[in-house]
C-alpha cells in the first residue's frame, strides 16, 4: 500500500516541470527474449569460468561480462506494449533493493525525487516520455529475489483516449491508478486511496512472480545435498486407492538407470528366518539440476504399489545393486477396508527456515505416531522450481515422509515462473481432477468414512466449480475436508480470496463441508462455524474454516467478526482425531512446544 509522505503540492510541481523534456522513441525491430538470453549468458558463464568463479560471481563482475546486444534486450525487452498517444512512463520500484537496474540510467529514466511507502517498503518513482508506438521496459533485477517494480501511465495529451495494447508477458492488464486497484496480475497487493494529481493514471499490472527472469547471482552453486548411488529422499504419496495402494519415490545421482523396491508384510517379517520379499522395477526420470555445479543431474524413481490388503502394514527398502545403496527399511500402512478410527496432520506453509521446520514435523511424528498421513496446504518451499528449495525440504523431512503418506496442496510459491512444473515431478499423486485441469493439481481421496478434496487456488476457481461440486455431491463420506491455498476468510482484510468465497463456499455449504484447511497467510486462524458467509451457532450448520503457517515466515493478524481464535508468531500443527464412535471429531492445533493452543470437537 501507498502512503504519500510529501505534499501533494510539491508532486504536482515535479510533475510539471518533467512535462517539458523531449520526448523518447521506443525500441522496434527484431529482438531476442530476455529468457533466451539469460540462458545463452548463463551458458556462457558455464562454459568460460571455473567452477570457483561461478559459485563467487557477484553483482559487478556479472555486469562486465554482458555484451551490448544482452545488455539491450535485458534493458527493453522484459515488459512491453503498444500505445497511441503519447505518453509518461512511471517506474515505482522498491529504494532499498541493493540491484538498481542498469538499464533506468542508461536509458535517460529520470528520478522523481519523492519517496512513498508501499507496505512499509520505500518506493521510489523514475520517470520518461515515450512517443506513440511500441514501450519495452527491462529487467528487475539481476541478482533475483527482489519486489518487481511497477508500471503506470499518463498521457500527455487529453484526445484521443490512451489505448494499451500488444502487452508482452500475455498475462498483463490494465486498471485505472485508483484505491484497490491491483499493481500485479499475480499478487493481491492493493492500492491505497491517492491524491487528485495521480487520478487519470493507468497501471499496467505486472507478473510479479517474473521478477528473477533475469537473476545471474547465485544462479550456479553447490548444492549443500547432492545425489549419490545411495537411494535417499525416500518420500510416500498416494495416486492410487489408498486401501490397495502405495506410490513411493526417491532420488539417486545418474549413475543409477535402474532402481527397485522389495517390500513384505510386517507380519511376515522375521530377522532369522524372512520370508522371500516382492520386488519391482521402479520407473525412473532425468532431472536436470543445470544449475548445480557438483550435482548437475539426478535420477527419481517412482514404484506404483498395487493389489495390497487394507488395514495392513508393510515393510519396504528402496534401491539397487550392494546393500549400501539400499535405503533403510521403513514401513507404511494401507488404509482401511472399513470404516475405522483414523488421524491425520495439517500443516501450513513450511516455505522458510526450513531446518527449523523440521522440529515441527518431528514433533508431530512423536506427539502422534500413528497418524495416517501428513496434509500440506500449499507453499511447501519458497521457491517452487529451485530444486535446492526441495532438497532442503525432502532432507529435513527424513524419517517422517518415508514412513507417513504426504498429501500435499499447490501454493502460490510451487508455481514459481508460472508453472508447478518441479512440484508435478516429485509428487505421483491422484489423477482424478477436472477434465480441463492439469492432472494431479486438484485430486479427491477417501480414507475410512472420510474424503478429501484437495483443490488448486493459483488456478482460476471457476474452472474447478464444476468439478467440485459433482464430487461433492457424489461423496457418501461422513466426514468432508477442502484442501487449499488461498483462504476464503483470511486473518487479513487484503488477502480474502474472493473468489475461493464466492464459487466454492457456497458448495461447502450446500454439501456441508466440515473443515476447510488452508495455508498463506502465514498466521493461525480458525473461524466459528460460517454458513452463507455469517457465523452460525454450530459446526452441525456450518464449515470451520482454518489457517495454518508450519514455517518460520509469519505475518501480522488483523482479528475479523468471523474470527474465534487467531494468533500470530507461532508455528502450529494440527493433529485430527477422527473418531468414528459416537461420530466425533476431536481437533487439536499443538505449537512448537507441544503446547495445546486450539481444540474444538464436533459431534454428528
Amino acid at each position: 500500500m501507498i502512503r504519500l509522505k510529501r505534499t501533494i503540492t510539491t508532486l504536482a510541481l515535479l510533475l510539471a516541470a518533467l512535462l517539458s523534456p523531449p520526448l523518447g522513441h521506443a525500441h522496434v525491430g527484431p529482438h531476442a527474449s530476455v529468457h533466451d538470453t539469460v540462458a545463452g549468458i548463463l551458458n556462457r558463464f558455464k562454459a568460460t569460468l571455473t567452477t570457483e568463479e561461478i559459485v563467487k560471481l557477484n553483482l559487478a563482475k556479472a555486469r562486465s561480462l554482458l555484451t551490448n546486444d544482452e545488455r539491450h534486450i535485458l534493458g527493453h525487452e522484459h515488459v512491453s506494449f503498444n500505445v497511441n498517444v503519447p505518453v509518461k512512463v512511471f517506474v515505482i520500484r522498491d529504494a532499498g533493493m541493493g540491484d538498481k537496474p542498469f538499464w533506468l540510467k542508461e536509458r535517460d529514466f529520470k528520478p522523481l525525487g519523492l519517496k512513498f511507502k508501499v507496505q512499509n517498503r520505500d518506493v521510489d518513482f523514475w520517470v520518461k516520455d515515450f512517443q506513440p508506438g511500441r514501450i519495452g521496459l527491462g529487467i528487475n533485477s539481476l541478482s533475483g529475489n527482489d519486489h518487481h517494480y511497477g508500471i503506470a501511465l499518463m498521457p500527455l495529451q487529453p484526445e484521443p483516449k490512451l489505448e494499451v495494447t500488444k502487452m508482452y508477458p500475455g498475462q498483463l492488464r490494465t486498471a485505472p491508478m485508483k484505491e484497490g486497484s491491483k499493481p500485479f496480475v499475480d499478487k493481491n497487493d492493493t492500492l491505497p486511496a491517492l491524491p487528485a494529481v495521480l487520478s487519470g493514471l493507468t497501471v499496467v499490472q505486472t507478473v510479479y512472480e517474473n521478477r528473477n527472469d533475469a537473476k545471474l547471482i547465485g544462479i550456479y552453486r553447490k548444492t549443500l545435498y547432492p545425489s549419490s548411488p545411495k537411494s535417499d529422499q525416500v518420500i510416500l504419496t498416494w495416486a492410487n486407492d489408498p486401501a490397495t495402494s502405495q506410490t513411493i519415490q526417491w532420488r539417486t545421482d545418474d549413475t543409477v538407470n535402474k532402481s527397485q523396491i522389495q517390500w513384505i508384510k510386517k507380519a511376515e517379517y522375521n530377522r532369522f528366518r524372512p520370508a522371500a520379499p516382492k520386488i519391482m522395477d521402479a520407473v525412473t526420470v532425468e532431472m536436470a539440476n543445470t544449475n548445480y555445479v557438483n550435482d548437475p543431474k539426478t535420477h527419481r524413481h517412482t514404484a506404483n504399489l498395487t493389489g495390497l490388503e487394507p488395514g495392513t502394514t508393510y515393510l519396504y527398502s528402496v534401491g539397487h545393486g550392494s546393500d549400501d545403496n539400499w535405503s533403510e527399511l521403513a514401513e507404511f500402512k494401507t488404509a482401511p477396508g472399513k470404516t475405522e478410527p483414523f488421524s491425520f496432520v495439517y500443516m501450513g506453509d513450511a516455505q522458510n527456515g526450513l531446518d527449523h521446520w523440521r522440529t515441527m514435523v518431528t514433533s508431530a511424528f512423536r506427539k502422534r505416531p500413528n497418524a495416517a498421513f501428513y496434509i500440506m496446504a500449499g507453499d511447501l518451499v519458497d521457491r517452487g522450481n529451485d530444486i535446492d528449495d526441495w532438497d532442503s525440504m525432502l532432507h529435513n523431512a527424513r524419517g517422517v515422509y518415508n514412513q507417513r503418506t504426504l498429501i500435499p496442496a499447490i501454493g502460490n510459491h510451487e508455481i514459481q515462473g508460472g508453472q508447478p512444473t518441479t512440484y508435478l515431478q516429485l509428487f505421483d499423486l491422484p489423477k482424478n481432477g477436472p477434465e480441463k485441469v492439469e492432472p494431479e493439481r486438484c485430486y479427491t481421496f477417501k480414507y475410512s468414512n472420510a474424503e478429501f478434496f484437495v483443490l488448486d487456488t493459483t488456478l482460476p476457481a471457476n474452472q474447478q466449480h464444476e468439478w467440485l461440486e459433482k464430487v461433492l455431491k457424489a461423496s457418501k463420506a461422513t466426514w468432508k475436508f477442502a484442501v487449499y491455498h488461498h483462504p476464503a476468510y483470511s486473518s487479513e482484510p487484503a488477502r480474502d480470496n474472493k473468489q475461493v468465497r464466492d464459487l466454492w463456499t457456497p458448495l461447502f455449504d450446500k454439501y456441508h463441508v466440515d473443515l476447510a484447511l488452508q495455508g498463506h497467510d502465514h498466521a493461525y486462524l480458525r473461524t466459528f462455524p460460517m454458513k452463507n458467509q455469517k457465523k452460525v451457532a454450530t459446526a452441525k450448520e456450518g464449515t470451520y474454516y482454518i489457517v495454518s503457517v508450519s514455517g518460520t515466515k509469519f505475518y501480522e493478524q488483523d482479528k475479523r467478526d468471523y474470527t474465534e481464535v487467531g494468533f500470530t508468531n507461532t508455528p502450529t500443527f494440527q493433529i485430527l482425531d477422527i473418531l468414528i464412535d459416537g461420530n466425533k471429531l476431536i481437533y487439536k492445533a499443538y505449537d512448537a512446544e507441544d503446547k495445546i493452543r486450539d481444540e474444538i470437537v464436533i459431534e454428528k
